[in-house]
């Protein structure tokens, strides 16, 4: 087994010592708290100088008492992390999809999408990256167990086959719409 880094022991120092499990869970949720209550201002509000000025005191104090109390339950904490990790995910799956995206486009370009290529690579590419998102989740095992449970597949490919047919001739048999049919509707 090779040996630990420096960094990865601070890492797991800090886990022992709380830092994950009661330190960042506690502060995410005391500031966020303090935040929606200084905006909020559902705590009243005093007059200093004539403006008005938000109770800080109560606000911070409210926000302190349900911060602790939410890091007092272990299964609050595990809700908040788990959703974290989840959120953060698929954050940066949204991000790496955009970036994708911008493949196609040059600097000061319009994101138009007129060309069926772009959006048939697009659609590919988001489903890849929902496959991917759906494995790190493992539930790609649980989705195939009920597809095989549940539908033959025979009649899933008869579905597919359907659905590529129709799709096909859509794309073939569209008819270029013109700028004077688009000035005539917008017109209307």
């Amino acid at each position: 087994m090779a040996d630990e880094t420096t960094l990865r022991g601070v890492i797991t120092f800090m886990d022992r010592i709380g830092v994950y499990d009661v330190v960042l869970p506690f502060l995410l949720v005391f500031t966020i708290l303090f935040a929606v209550l200084e905006r909020s201002k559902v705590l009243g509000t005093d007059d200093v100088d004539g403006s008005k000025v938000t109770k800080k005191n109560l606000n911070s104090m409210v926000a302190f008492v349900i911060a602790f109390l939410v890091v007092a339950s272990t299964k609050l904490v595990a809700i908040i992390n788990k959703s974290l990790a989840n959120m953060t995910l698929i954050l940066i799956l949204v991000v790496m999809f955009f970036v994708l995206i911008a493949m196609f486009f040059k600097e000061g370009d319009d994101v138009v999408l007129k060309d069926p290529f772009k959006w048939i690579l697009m659609v590919v590419i988001l489903i890849a990256i929902l496959l991917i998102f759906f494995d790190s989740l493992e539930w790609l095992d649980d989705i195939g167990n009920f597809v095989s449970r549940h539908i033959s597949s025979s009649w899933f490919l008869t579905v597919v086959m359907l659905i590529f047919i129709v799709v096909f001739m859509a794309l073939i048999t569209r008819e270029p719409s013109s700028k004077s049919d688009k000035k005539k509707e917008e017109s209307k």
